[in-house]
């Protein structure tokens, strides 16, 4: 009888250990040693932090510390939206999560508009920030708004009614959380990007492509191109525009590996 038990105390530590050797790693799912960062998420137009959550889930569940803020007059906080509220706003939000919430070596992410805002944290407060990530993203030039990056002679504008960019998409039978209207005053403030120490920080910009499709196929191919002339790393990523929703995972482990990066001497 005990030289049973101990051949079956013997085969149920051979089968856990095995359990244990073959569990899956997933897409996204950072290995044993990964460094933990802090992330600094900004959605882009119409949006709201609600967009990331599931990014936020994977990458706390791997050590992370993240924060998603939602921009003012959007997702819930479409009750402070005003014509008035304009990209230093959006500018003024970001900086202060970094400030009241004490944050340091933060790994800055933005995707599409979301580049507009964070180009203005950037200059703000750099010294706050470790990594900078353009998602598909805006990358304006000093002095430049929403509109001069993307001008309407090459990319058609949605409606503008009382002071309000309109969603290019209905919403208003669609369950919350959904898109809300964004004030034109955030698309037509220019942005400032003068500080050298800004322009020295590591970035990394990502590219969204559809498959089999080129990099310079794209319509933002020149945001490519403005990438590499600054010295930053480009990286691509096979999805639609909203990765967070379609491609959360491959998106997290892109985040996480992002901010090794390293900008490049221009010449």
């Amino acid at each position: 009888m005990r030289v049973l038990k101990n051949n079956l105390l013997c085969h149920a530590v051979v089968w856990l250990a095995v359990a244990v050797v073959w569990i899956p790693v997933r897409a996204g799912d950072a290995p044993p040693g990964s460094p933990h960062y802090t992330y600094v998420i900004v959605h882009g137009a119409w949006g709201g932090g609600w967009g990331f959550r599931e990014v936020d889930r994977l990458l706390t569940a791997d050590g992370h510390k993240v924060y998603r803020p939602t921009l003012t007059g959007l997702g819930e906080r479409v009750h402070l939206a005003s014509p008035e509220v304009n990209l230093t706003t959006h500018i003024n939000d970001i900086v202060n999560v970094i400030l009241f919430e004490d944050l340091h070596d933060v790994i800055l992410v933005g995707h599409s508009y979301g580049g507009m805002v964070i180009t203005g944290v950037m200059d703000r407060v750099p010294e706050r920030i470790r990594h900078v990530i353009f998602l598909d993203a805006a990358e304006p030039d000093d002095g430049q708004s929403y509109f001069d990056v993307f001008p309407a002679s090459r990319f058609p504008a949605p409606p503008v009614k009382d002071g309000f960019i309109m969603l290019p998409y209905p919403a208003a039978n669609r369950p919350i959380p959904h898109g809300v209207a964004q004030s034109l005053k955030t698309w037509t403030e220019p942005v400032s990007y003068k500080n050298p120490a800004a322009k020295l920080l590591p970035a990394t910009f990502v590219l969204y492509l559809h498959p089999n499709q080129k990099v310079e196929q794209r319509d933002a191919y020149f945001l490519w191109q403005r990438a590499l002339e600054r010295g930053w790393t480009t990286r691509t990523m096979v999805s639609d525009h909203n990765a967070q929703d379609s491609h959360p995972r491959e998106l997290v482990a892109l985040l996480e590996d992002a901010p090794r990066d390293r900008n490049k001497p221009n010449p």
